[in-house]
């Protein structure tokens, strides 16, 4: 809004100028929404508090039972918080923009139908397996129809590392993308078990992101790295600043030991639109890198399961996820957080590295 009401004006007053800056508005974006995020919080949690909306806690890890009752559904302070801050510094006439707030709250709005039937069923279940993909599904597809509506968008795929390899998948791009995204939302979603230790990490994912869509968006640099370039998405990095503020704000009252969880609400929202974000700068075989720690804890799940059903009744892990593993081998939590953590951070920067491979 800010761009729309005064990058007009950059002519008559030089000062101005600046609002027709990316990186100007993304750095603007990242700080509001990390201080409305810490100013709005505690009268937030408050107010979740007295509609007594607390996070239910299985029984399978004894030091979780002292969490019990500590509110939930938190991620509607990322929702507002993101969608507030890219109101307000992004170009309100780019299409990619309002896309990418589309999957934000489609996707977390699957997210509080889940919260909101936990809160209130009787046996503090959300809704089924089931109805949940269901609705993961149709949200990426409804993004899809609407991407690839847009004459600049494409059906390639880009592959890292090999710059001349750009194969176009047609229509089969559409349930590729479908995957992409419904499989970052679940990831995202496994990750959440421990305080703080899925929002760092969303947060390093973004900024990656961010930084691969400012270079998609912009020629020269798109031209020079050999990466697909579409005009106009580079203001989608105000979305990816706006969520990376978000989630630091976020992580000021949701760090060891928590005030709030996000729920289901924040990080199917999350993981949603890291999907979603890959798919628009052409990185989905990248994001496997980027989000290397949601991807591990994905496959723990899997692995799990699937040895379970084969051996019948044999484990590979203590329990699935993997950071519940180590918990129950006696690692503190909050040492498992801030290793993954680094982790992510490692990750990230290899996925940076990588530009340079090409």
């Amino acid at each position: 809004m800010l761009y729309n009401l005064l990058a007009p004006f950059s002519n008559d007053f030089s000062f101005l100028n600046v609002f027709n800056y990316v990186t100007f508005r993304s750095a603007g974006a990242l700080v509001f929404a990390l201080l409305l995020s810490i100013v709005l919080g505690p009268t937030f949690i408050e107010w979740l508090k007295r509609l007594k909306w607390g996070q239910y806690i299985l029984e399978d890890v004894e030091a979780h039972k002292n969490k019990a009752g500590t509110p939930t559904m938190g991620g509607l302070l990322i929702l507002f918080s993101t969608t507030i801050s890219l109101l307000l510094w992004a170009d309100l006439a780019n299409p990619y923009v309002w896309l990418s707030l589309l999957a934000l709250l489609g996707f977390g709005a699957v997210g509080f139908w889940d919260d909101f039937t936990k809160l209130k069923g009787k046996h503090n279940k959300g809704i089924t397996a089931r109805k949940k993909f269901l609705a993961l599904v149709c949200v990426a597809i409804l993004l899809m129809v609407l991407l690839l509506q847009l004459p600049a968008y494409s059906t390639i795929l880009s592959v890292p590392i090999f710059k001349g390899v750009t194969p176009d998948l047609g229509w089969f791009y559409i349930p590729f993308a479908v995957i992409v995204m419904v499989g970052s939302a679940n990831a995202v979603n496994l990750t959440d078990g421990l305080d703080g230790l899925a929002i760092a990490p969303v947060a390093v994912a973004s900024l990656v992101l961010g930084i691969f869509m400012y270079l998609t968006g912009t020629e020269a640099f798109s031209r020079h790295l050999y990466l697909p370039h579409l005009p106009g998405v580079g203001e989608v990095t105000i979305f990816c600043a706006a969520v990376v503020g978000s989630c630091i704000g976020f992580l000021w009252f949701n760090a060891y030991p928590a005030q709030v969880f996000m729920g289901d609400v924040g990080s199917l929202a999350l993981g949603g639109i890291l999907g979603f974000m890959a798919v628009l700068c052409k990185q989905e075989l990248l994001l496997v890198v980027i989000g290397g720690l949601f991807v591990a804890e994905t496959l723990s799940v899997v692995l799990q399961v699937g040895y379970f059903r084969f051996t019948k009744g044999k484990r590979i892990l203590r329990m699935a996820p993997l950071h519940h593993h180590f918990e129950l081998k006696g690692i503190p939590e909050s040492k498992i957080i801030i290793r993954f953590w680094i982790i992510s951070g490692l990750l990230g920067m290899l996925a940076l590295s990588m530009l340079k491979l090409r």
